[in-house]
């Protein structure tokens, strides 16, 4: 069984990881194995070129087949932001309720038919073997409440509408999310990569 790492630490992105990959024959390993990869600096410009960096320097740095993505929120009303800067929005080491908090402070006064969002990801896989590298995208589209909504989930979540299921991203079953989610679109495109290339 090939080893597949999975270049997170988010517990909630492993699992759905996990989840959407059980039919490939693969050992899914997560990054906390090797804490010299912790802190690889994401200083990409774009989604794409932090996805591609966490993945060849993961991939490289162990010696194996890697999965890495970079996804994140983007607000219109806020010129696209927070972008490739979700998971740090109010800081280093922000909590999800402080990136959230910021994110309503930033739209207070801003109507609901101005805070259209979509999530966002970019998914990389990287073989160290051949140096081979494919990368794929997905994006929920949606618009920012005002107030947080549901339990389930991570990140903006509960304050992410999703156009589509009319309901907060947090109000909706794992099972729904994996089928409707940036990462879950993204995932399905890296499935058939994966499929055509590794089995």
């Amino acid at each position: 069984m090939r080893k597949l790492l999975v270049a997170s630490t988010n517990d909630g992105k492993i699992k759905e990881i996990r989840e959407q990959l059980k039919s490939f024959d693969f050992e899914i390993i997560a990054l906390e194995k090797f804490p010299q990869l912790l802190d690889i600096k994401e200083d990409g410009k774009s989604f794409k070129e932090n996805a591609l960096k966490k993945a060849g320097v993961s991939a490289e740095e162990t010696g194996f087949l890697t999965l890495a993505d970079d996804s994140g929120l983007e607000v219109d009303a806020l010129d696209g932001r927070p972008g490739i800067y979700s998971a740090r929005f109010s800081g280093k080491n922000a909590s999800d309720e402080e990136n959230n908090e910021k994110l309503l402070e930033e739209l207070e006064g801003v109507p609901k038919e101005k805070r259209s969002a979509r999530f966002r990801c970019v998914m990389a896989i990287y073989d160290p073997e051949n140096g081979y590298k494919s990368t794929v995208s997905g994006k929920c589209e949606g618009r920012i409440l005002e107030s947080p909504q549901g339990e389930n989930g991570f990140g903006y979540d509960p304050l992410f509408f999703v156009n589509s299921e009319k309901k907060a991203m947090a109000e909706l079953s794992s099972d729904k999310k994996n089928e409707i989610s940036h990462r879950a679109v993204a995932l399905n495109k890296m499935k058939k990569v994966i499929k055509e290339r590794f089995s």
